[in-house]
């Protein structure tokens, strides 16, 4: 089979092939679709600068309402008419749009659901550090971060000298902090439907940031107690949080580095959202092994995140979050079977996948530390 795809790939890579190919009827629908497709990969680079601008410019909120015309668009865009005009008719072009009669231009099923969606609009946002530093992918593999933005944002990955992570002050953590707490809905809602917390009592969120997830937990699960663990800029945040929103009574954030210092004792559920794919293997050992000793005997750990080699979403493993975790500069995308073996070498049994809804965002693994 290998020596007949290496054959197959050579006659296509013929351009007297190809010439036939694109003439040949049963065969030109081929070869459309595959030219389309190779140029919407060089061509996807400007389609997301397309989606920025209608997002800096907050077109899907202005439409959310319905159509409206070229000349009343003007009045609430601040862009010069023939720019407006290239952004619309690009944001069409990509199905971000659809143009209606007497020029006016509306909401498409693709960007409808965008609308007052902060987790998303806040992550395309954010992506303009991300595309800068994919200006030379080379130097990126080659492990050069002399210019990398994102290095710089995660401030908490890869401190500056004598500015630890334990260290950084809540306004060091604060933009990042907020950013994973817009966006940390696009995993919680996955855990929420896929996992009941009924039967438990103390939740360790490890890495919980601001305690979104812990909020709306503290809402369905009335009865559940819960205690946070980040780094203490992000604990000061989290403590605040919770005076604000009344659960001071129920929650407590603690601060310090989940790879050195005990977590919490006494829960009987612990969860890792979005937490590991940020580590080498060799931290995620240590980290797992002392969530394995803070949980009671019996408890459970839920761990969330996008996973590699997802079935129906390959291109987010390996090749997005691939290179976005690279100009982070710590962690790899991971498979299920990868974190599963991880979980098992630190005492975790009982390991399976649930259920989600929308794998893209999250896959969840449930596992037991043994009663």
């Amino acid at each position: 089979m290998e020596r007949f795809f290496d054959w197959r790939n050579r006659l296509i890579a013929s351009p007297s092939f190809q010439r036939w190919a694109t003439r040949f009827p049963l065969t030109r629908w081929i070869v459309r679709r595959q030219a389309s497709d190779i140029f919407d990969l060089m061509a996807g680079f400007v389609y997301t600068q397309v989606l920025l601008a209608c997002t800096q410019v907050n077109l899907f909120d202005i439409l959310a309402k319905g159509a409206v015309s070229f000349n009343d668009l003007q009045k609430q865009v601040s862009l010069k008419p023939a720019g407006l005009r290239r952004l619309l008719d690009a944001a069409v072009a990509i199905q971000l749009l659809v143009k209606r009669s007497d020029d006016r231009y509306a909401l498409s099923m693709k960007s409808a659901p965008l609308v007052g969606n902060v987790a998303i609009l806040d992550m395309v946002k954010h992506h303009a550090d991300f595309y800068r530093d994919l200006s030379d992918p080379i130097a990126l593999l080659q492990g050069d971060k002399s210019s990398v933005a994102l290095n710089e944002y995660w401030s908490y990955i890869t401190p500056e000298q004598g500015a630890a992570p334990e260290n950084l002050s809540a306004e060091t953590v604060a933009d990042y902090s907020r950013l994973m707490a817009h966006t940390q809905s696009l995993v919680t809602d996955e855990i929420i439907d896929a996992y009941p917390m009924a039967k438990h009592d103390i939740v360790l969120d490890i890495g919980g940031g601001q305690g979104v997830f812990i909020k709306r937990l503290a809402k369905r699960y009335p009865h559940l107690t819960f205690k946070l663990f980040d780094i203490p800029g992000v604990a000061e945040l989290s403590n605040a949080h919770f005076k604000e929103i009344g659960l001071s009574n129920r929650a407590q954030a603690v601060g310090g580095n989940f790879f050195q210092d005990p977590l919490p004792k006494g829960c009987d559920l612990a969860t890792l959202v979005r937490v590991i794919f940020d580590h080498d293997d060799a931290r995620v050992k240590q980290l797992l092994a002392n969530v394995f000793d803070a949980l009671n005997p019996g408890g459970t750990l839920l761990l969330a995140e996008p996973m590699a080699e997802t079935k129906g979403f390959e291109a987010m493993g390996h090749a997005y979050f691939g290179f976005y975790l690279l100009a982070m500069g710590r962690g790899r995308p991971r498979t299920e079977a990868e974190i599963s073996g991880l979980l098992r070498q630190a005492g975790f049994t009982g390991i399976r996948l649930l259920n989600s809804y929308m794998p893209l965002n999250a896959q969840i693994l449930q596992c037991n530390k043994p009663g």
